[in-house]
């Protein structure tokens, strides 16, 4: 792909959760981070039969934020700061770890009686250096809040940062840019410029970028300074993302992130004596991964 404005195309692999499972496109083998989103998960669509659910029981992180966004579904979020949040389709839970949190992702209970379907995209953006050990936070965001545009058949929110002439309120701690974008077949769009670091997932759909195919389910990572135009050849789904890379390099161990891979050596030590706060209400935990 010499002189192509893509640079990589990454098939995600799949990983088993228990309760449903994911295509997981970052961190990669080639690709680390893509900016300072330094892991992607794609889950569903899944659709539950009744009496299952997702019941991720509360773990810990630190050092980045993580960004739930639902396509389809319902999940329960539940910290160690106290906050209970149903998240929804369009909206935004925006958890910063900083220095410790904990938290649980469950189907609501009267869901689970019925049957649910399930559908969407975690990722945990990494935290600069100097905000590593900060306090830890929880931010909602409704979708009625967060900027939209449509029109030539392309329909856009911006889920946080800025680009196509808009801007989201979701505080994030270093330039950034996410979008979910739906596109009619034969809509084109111009990836924008004003980044280091950009890529693509295909959630849906058929995407020409240059003469090359994306197909369903690729991740793709473009050249700093590119500025390909994203034709549609279906009724497409995709995702935009990307911002600055941070300083240094990011050590990744379960659900710890740190520039420092002695701070992940404490963070596992802490979970495993129980230093971290509850999550109130919450008596189950994940246990320490043995390796």
């Amino acid at each position: 792909m010499s002189g192509s404005a893509i640079q990589k195309r990454i098939n995600p692999k799949p990983a088993d959760l228990g309760e449903f499972s994911v295509k997981r496109a970052l961190p990669a083998t080639s690709q680390k981070m893509v900016g300072p989103f330094v892991f992607f998960d794609h889950f569903g669509p899944t659709e539950f039969d009744p009496g299952k659910g997702i019941a991720v029981r509360p773990h810990p992180h630190i050092g980045i934020s993580t960004v739930t966004y639902l396509f389809e579904g319902e999940i329960i979020h539940r910290d160690s700061l106290g906050y209970e949040q149903p998240i929804q389709p369009g909206a935004v839970n925006w958890m910063t770890a900083g220095k410790g949190i904990v938290h649980s992702e469950r189907t609501r209970p009267s869901v689970v009686e019925t049957g649910s379907k399930m559908h969407g995209i975690q990722a945990w953006v990494a935290l600069p250096v100097e905000d590593e050990e900060c306090e830890p936070d929880f931010m909602h965001y409704p979708k009625e809040g967060l900027p939209e545009s449509d029109s030539n058949g392309v329909w856009m929110r911006l889920i946080c940062g800025a680009a196509f002439e808009m801007e989201s309120e979701v505080k994030s701690h270093s330039p950034i840019f996410y979008v979910e974008i739906k596109t009619d077949v034969g809509a084109t769009v111009v990836l924008p410029d004003q980044y280091t670091e950009r890529a693509l997932y295909l959630v849906s759909g058929a995407l020409r970028i240059e003469g090359e195919i994306i197909k369903e389910g690729e991740f793709i990572v473009f050249r700093a300074g590119a500025i390909p135009t994203i034709e549609s050849l279906e009724t497409s789904r995709f995702m935009l993302l990307g911002g600055e890379p941070l300083e240094g390099d990011r050590a990744v161990w379960w659900n710890f992130v740190s520039s420092r891979k002695d701070r992940i050596e404490q963070a596992k030590l802490d979970w495993k004596q129980n230093r971290f706060e509850a999550v109130p209400g919450e008596s189950e935990f994940i246990p320490l991964p043995e390796n």
